[in-house]
């Protein structure tokens, strides 16, 4: 299948792109970079190079590529989760206007499906494990519900497409994994050892992650699964009490230091304390069945 991918060069996309070679498409990968680009050429893929905020661009870019199917993986992240809310409106801007553009191109030129990046971390489950029928957390704290609400703007648009442009919504959990926040070289392990990552009251809040090369091995396999919504997420939703304390040993750093969530309120606001106290798991059976998905244990869970 000719596949084309935006987002090509991020944390997910490194590894889609690698997936749908070795899988036998034809892939597509537009990038902003140079260096992505030469990146993508060394993994087996053509490389576009565009502005995704550009319409024009993103337009004839998809229009030459004669696509049967889009990837959107567009994000626009920090470096540092602390970073985020200062890069929040650029990550908007870019997922829901450059997302838009590259939604609106696909239904011009006739692709055939569309694969959406949705989130399987910001849902609202009433007790239990959310699925596919849960609804973003859209009354939450404040930062947490502005993500939701663009989310949900993100689904309403992809769930809206016109018939016959098929809509695939992939809810994927916290990535870990190389190149993201939870790898050992990445930002958030550097915090655990900085003791910068603390336990806020009795962390019940459930977390579900994803291993980046299990996302996109799921990824390609929605290209030729029925349409619909898919929770892309490990088998080991956990709450922080769980995993956190694991993660700092796994990372080599001492335990994470415990503090109420009214110390936490003041010192790091509410969004902090609703991702430790109220966020929700999401459950992967769906996925598992239909996509035949099968990922790996969290690792620091695995580590005895």
């Amino acid at each position: 299948m000719k596949v084309f991918v935006a987002g090509a060069s991020g944390a997910i996309g490194r590894p889609l792109i690698a997936e749908l070679v070795r899988t036998g498409h034809s892939v597509i990968g537009l990038t902003r970079t140079e260096a992505g680009a030469k990146a993508l050429a060394k993994m087996g893929a053509e490389a576009v190079m565009a502005d995704a905020l550009n319409q024009e661009a993103v337009e004839t870019a998809l229009r030459q590529s004669q696509a049967e199917a889009v990837i959107d993986e567009l994000t626009s992240l920090p470096k540092d989760p602390a970073e985020y809310a200062a890069w929040f409106a650029g990550d908007r801007k870019l997922r829901l206007e450059g997302g838009g553009f590259l939604h609106g191109a696909a239904q011009k030129f006739g692709v055939r499906r569309y694969l959406q990046q949705a989130s399987g971390f910001f849902l609202k489950a009433d007790g239990g494990l959310a699925d596919e029928s849960s609804p973003l957390a859209v009354d939450a704290s404040p930062g947490i519900s502005a993500g939701a609400q663009m989310y949900a703007q993100i689904e309403a648009r992809l769930n809206g497409s016109a018939a016959p442009m098929e809509g695939v919504l992939l809810r994927y959990g916290f990535f870990y994994g190389p190149g993201t926040w939870y790898d050992p070289a990445g930002a958030s392990a550097t915090d655990a050892r900085n003791q910068q990552m603390p336990l806020i009251g009795e962390g019940k809040g459930v977390w579900s992650f994803v291993h980046i090369e299990d996302a996109a091995r799921a990824t390609v396999a929605a290209l030729t699964a029925p349409a619909g919504t898919y929770n892309v997420v490990d088998d080991d939703p956990s709450a922080v009490s769980v995993w956190l304390p694991k993660f700092a040993a796994a990372m080599g750093a001492p335990p994470p230091p415990a503090i109420s969530e009214e110390v936490a309120l003041e010192q790091a606001g509410p969004d902090a304390v609703y991702y430790q106290t109220r966020l929700s798991g999401a459950a992967n059976t769906k996925a598992r069945r239909v996509l035949d998905f099968q990922p790996r244990q969290l690792e620091w869970l695995a580590a005895r």
